[in-house]
């Protein structure tokens, strides 16, 4: 009976040493793949049995056997690429991929995603990556996690200018001007500036503000808009910006009050006479008068023309941003991340993925941040497979089976012995 278990000792020995030489294997295949995390083997004896002898009960054990395989989720390091597509976690979270029509979730550490044929971002295995949508004012839409997708592959229509920021500076050594007012008269005015707007069809207009010196710290603005027929709209007159004797804005005539950061005017709707929708547009004057040049310092209006997507990239918050032709950029939608309590209850499913267990717990989702880990572009993370370990681990591995095998060969010898005493 001892001969025999020791041989089932050896056999225990063989079956788990070769075991553990395939997860060593299967780590060195994988020196190269992409967020892949290695593998350990942890060994337990098996049960012992009982003997008695002449000074007690005592225990001898029957092998041993494999308690489990650990996953090694830590860091990789990362490799700088070319794509801004490639996306790297630092953390322990996992993106999120769904196949299509399949509400299984699939996690996975391997960032290289590129956009396939119908606008969706996916892996190399056609998995789509999760995110939250954001709407068309630019805020994340609640729900769910779904197919991060740039769906508006073609042109973004204009929007029409409501707004116009002037951030100037009036000469205060301009002479004040008595003659009434008119456009086509430069001795009416002492300054004017154009600043490019647009309908709510896109297309350009030019919207002119005049300035002219009526008193002591004291201007009045006028507009005019030119048509697509060639003629010119204008408005009424008495539009005042009013300055302190330091040159400062203020709201009030006599430059008493407290100077103010901006003064904001209105243009009526204007009728472009193109077929599109009249616009109103608010002028805020960021204005300065000051002994020197009259000038714009710089404007703003927040209209823009049709464009036509030009590209696609992922910012270091993991927001998809679409870029058009007209300057304009989209935040389309931003990546999301998942966490487990327990990441080695994950199940492999092949790919670089895994899928979520009840030894993982659910997956805790959200936006990339401290708690669910940091995401980095241009990069990839690597396998975390230490060769050198790997190695050290496959010498032992080797020697274990060998030693394993002579106890089979010796207990064999002994098997012999035994049957040779019937001789």
């Amino acid at each position: 009976m001892g001969i025999a278990s020791a041989l089932y000792s050896g056999v225990s020995g063989l079956n788990t040493n070769s075991q553990a030489m395939s997860v060593i294997g299967n780590n060195l295949a994988n020196t190269n793949t992409i967020g892949f995390k290695g593998a350990r083997t942890v060994f337990s004896d098996l049960l012992s049995s009982s003997i008695s002898g002449s000074g007690g009960r005592s225990q001898v054990g029957r092998g041993v056997n494999m308690s489990i395989v650990d996953n090694i989720y830590s860091q990789g390091t990362f490799e700088t690429t070319e794509s801004g597509l490639d996306i790297a976690i630092e953390g322990q979270g996992f993106f999120l991929l769904k196949q299509p029509g399949n509400d299984t979730a699939y996690y996975s550490r391997a960032g290289a995603f590129r956009f396939d044929d119908q606008g969706y971002l996916v892996n190399p295995e056609g998995m789509r990556v999760q995110g939250q949508a954001y709407d068309d004012t630019g805020v994340l839409t609640p729900g769910d996690p779904r197919d991060i997708r740039v769906s508006n592959a073609g042109l973004i229509k204009g929007r029409a200018t409501t707004a116009i920021t002037l951030n100037t500076n009036l000469d205060s050594a301009e002479e004040i001007i008595t003659l009434p007012f008119d456009i086509t008269d430069p001795n009416t005015f002492n300054y004017s500036s154009s600043t490019q707007t647009f309908d709510s069809l896109g297309n350009p207009h030019l919207l002119t503000t005049y300035f002219r010196k009526t008193g002591a710290n004291e201007w009045e603005w006028h507009w005019s808009a030119e048509l697509p027929n060639g003629t010119v709209q204008q408005g009424a007159g008495g539009n005042n910006l009013y300055f302190t004797p330091e040159g400062l804005l203020t709201d009030t005539a006599g430059g008493t009050a407290p100077a103010v950061n901006a003064i904001t005017g209105a243009v009526p709707a204007i009728d472009w006479q193109n077929g599109t929708t009249p616009t109103a547009v608010s002028l805020t004057f960021d204005t300065t008068q000051f002994n020197s040049e009259s000038m714009v310092i710089s404007q703003d209006q927040d209209g823009y023309a049709a464009g036509e997507l030009t590209g696609i990239a992922i910012d270091g918050g993991g927001a998809v941003i679409a870029s058009y032709s007209n300057g304009e950029q989209r935040k389309v939608s931003h990546m999301v991340l998942a966490r487990f309590t327990n990441p080695n209850g994950l199940e492999a499913s092949g790919s670089n993925t895994y899928i979520a267990t009840t030894e993982s717990g659910p997956a805790r989702t959200g936006l990339p941040g401290a708690e669910l880990g940091k995401i980095f572009t241009n990069s990839l993370e690597m396998s975390n497979v230490d060769m050198g370990s790997e190695f050290v681990r496959m010498i032992t591995v080797q020697r274990g089976f060998q030693a394993n095998s002579k106890i089979i060969t010796t207990v064999d010898e002994l098997l012999g012995e035994l049957i040779n005493l019937k001789r």
